[in-house]
């Protein structure tokens, strides 16, 4: 791509971004605290004061994709996760290529599912309360404890430490509810299912290597319960995990 091409593209970007802008005209948008706190935009202990009262952004925000009434998880893959889903895409590829059960592969095709749309922190226990209502139980426990497990290395296994966290996470003490957690998964039932998961959790990504959702369409339909109302619309411990993914800059 020539460096002109480059620059036409990133100018379009920033129209669109800026339309999308003018469309929520004087909106109030909000962002959670908790970004505000990071970005020095507030202090722990700052006195409260009431902003000028002006509408707020309710339902869809036209910034982003547009949903369909009934989203599926495909339609959230597609329309609300961030690009580096092609980790799980090509982890399922990996499973799927090792000739592992489809319990296993759609586990790894949903392990960091927290991660590419929701938090980055303990994203093994997120993803599990997104995703318990809706797989085998199985698959939401491995789900969880993967995120422990990984940090263990099982020689028996061929399982080591992944060379990138030795890179990253230089002096990083664990703290103790991995350590017992990880204890406790290795003697359970599905520890192997778990150890599957970070067996295929590919650490880098292949640009060569382009995966597509739908090349598990089948086995989402087979083994993900998908509501008839729609991740976000139906009515279980996790449906608000879900609208809030779709619609993440809601007043309330």
């Amino acid at each position: 791509m020539h460096q002109n091409q480059t620059i036409d593209i990133v100018e379009e970007a920033e129209r669109e971004e800026a339309r999308k802008m003018i469309e929520l005209g004087e909106m109030m948008v909000y962002r959670s605290n908790i970004n505000k706190l990071a970005d020095g935009e507030h202090t722990p202990g700052c006195s409260f004061t009431m902003s000028a009262l002006k509408p707020s952004l309710m339902g869809e925000d036209p910034r982003l994709p547009a949903m369909p009434e009934r989203p599926t998880l495909i339609d959230f893959f597609n329309l609300r996760f961030g690009p580096s889903k092609m980790h799980l895409l090509q982890s399922a590829r990996l499973a799927q290529k090792n000739g592992l059960p489809e319990k296993i592969i759609l586990g790894c095709l949903l392990h960091d599912i927290s991660v590419i749309s929701f938090f980055r922190p303990d994203h093994g226990y997120w993803g599990a309360a997104m995703l318990q209502p809706y797989v085998d139980e199985e698959v939401s426990w491995a789900i969880r404890m993967h995120q422990p497990l990984r940090f263990f290395p099982n020689d028996e296994l061929g399982y080591e430490y992944p060379a990138v966290y030795a890179k990253r996470f230089v002096g990083y003490k664990l703290p103790e509810y991995i350590v017992r957690d990880a204890e406790v998964a290795k003697s359970h039932k599905w520890y192997m299912s778990a150890m599957q998961i970070c067996l295929n959790d590919l650490y880098s990504f292949d640009p060569e290597v382009v995966v597509n959702i739908m090349d598990f369409e089948d086995i989402i339909g087979r083994h993900f319960k998908q509501p008839k109302e729609g991740l976000g619309n139906d009515n279980t411990q996790a449906s608000h995990i879900w609208r809030t993914l779709r619609r993440p800059a809601n007043a309330l």
